[in-house]
């Protein structure tokens, strides 16, 4: 039996590995087996040299110095240290943490359970372009404030976040400033000392790498050090010990070294087409914060009187989208992110994400619109 053509539309909840990251996973996990952290023979030597290799990739990938990037399992490992180990790490006098309401959850329950440990957590409100409101991070920034965490590009909308702007405010009182920038190596090229952020997550499986491998950017100017969340043989600076990966660091930084700004502006090309043909095949499509610079690869829509979960369901198996963000399977409650925009429960249940990238073709993209005009043709209501 032939299996249906499914065409992928979903690429921030994560990308195809690329062959050439996929090749070299393979070689690696066939030719180095050896502990990297085993430093009395030539096996563990080799395997540490390859792992160094992959952190100088990330680190020049995005502006950093190779002792600043610590490997992780990935983002939300990275966003937990960042967040809650930075917390954790302040000053006692620091016991407020600041975060953007539409922050990852990794981020956003980060912050929640530092509250057993006597913090206290506020969400930064969010303009109705998407856009973290700057003059209330302000007004509330004060010299208690320990972590102030702004995500780099959102994940489910798309929006570029002034980074750099909360990071300077945010320094003016000596907080400590952690991004996640998960989606932000396909979006935009990065500097993450000219952010001046103290800390920064990223993840494989976002950027075309594999999966169970991510990094957590930590400035060596930042104003104090996370305190661990794990313990065991001091690898990683002591903020994450376990035996590193060596064949999916190799990948990641492979993935990372991959990214370049001609494939951005190509993929952001592709997104406006695709667009452009669904506000003509679907009349009353309505594309969320257009007038917003965003992740070139995000196109997120509504489609008023539909049921955003009915629509992708019906589509399956031709179209794979999403609702919303992959890491809030089965949490049967509206998007955080569409209800910070200030869309009530109706217009958040109508919202869709379809986001593509690398491998994506035009045709496809043709033939998905077709799909997805069907879909939505008059006879088909909230109620289906």
């Amino acid at each position: 039996m032939v299996e249906p053509v499914s065409i992928y539309l979903d690429y921030q909840a994560s990308t195809p590995v690329d062959p050439r990251v996929s090749a070299c996973v393979a070689s690696i996990s066939d030719a180095s087996y050896a502990n990297p952290h085993a430093d009395d023979h030539a096996g563990g030597w080799k395997a540490a040299k390859i792992i160094e290799e992959a952190r100088r990739q990330v680190a020049a990938a995005i502006g950093a110095l190779p002792d600043e990037i610590i490997f992780t399992s990935g983002a939300t490992e990275a966003d937990n240290i960042g967040v809650l180990g930075s917390a954790l790490g302040a000053p006692a006098s620091r016991r407020r943490i600041l975060v953007g309401a539409f922050e990852h959850k990794a981020v956003l329950e980060s912050a929640r359970a530092a509250e057993a440990f006597g913090f206290t957590f506020e969400a930064l409100p969010v303009t109705a372009s998407g856009v973290l409101d700057l003059r209330a991070l302000e007004q509330r920034l004060a010299e208690d404030v320990a972590v102030v965490s702004v995500m780099a590009v959102n994940n489910e909308i798309g929006t570029f976040q002034p980074i750099a702007d909360v990071a300077r405010i945010a320094s003016r009182v000596g907080a400590f400033v952690h991004t996640d920038a998960t989606q932000a190596p396909l979006a935009m090229a990065i500097d993450v000392h000219e952010w001046g952020v103290d800390a920064a997550s990223f993840s494989s499986h976002k950027i075309y790498g594999p999966k169970g491998i991510g990094a957590l950017y930590l400035a060596a100017t930042a104003p104090w050090r996370p305190r661990p969340l794990m313990f065991g043989g001091g690898q990683e600076q002591g903020l994450r010990p376990g035996t590193l990966p060596t064949a999916l660091c190799a990948g990641f930084g492979l993935a990372m070294a991959l990214i370049d700004d001609a494939e951005r502006n190509a993929v952001g090309a592709l997104r406006d087409a695709f667009a452009q043909i669904l506000v003509e095949r679907c009349p009353g499509l309505a594309i969320t914060c257009p007038e917003t610079p965003r992740h070139p690869g995000n196109l997120h829509v509504r489609f008023p009187g539909q049921d955003g979960k009915h629509v992708v369901t019906r589509l399956q198996p031709h179209v794979q989208l999403a609702t919303g963000s992959a890491c809030t399977s089965g949490v049967m409650h509206g998007s955080h992110v569409l209800a910070a925009l200030g869309w009530g429960d109706e217009a958040s249940a109508e919202g869709l994400r379809l986001s593509l990238g690398r491998f994506t073709t035009g045709a496809e993209l043709v033939r998905a619109a077709e799909l997805i005009a069907d879909e939505l043709g008059p006879a088909r209501h909230r109620q289906q």
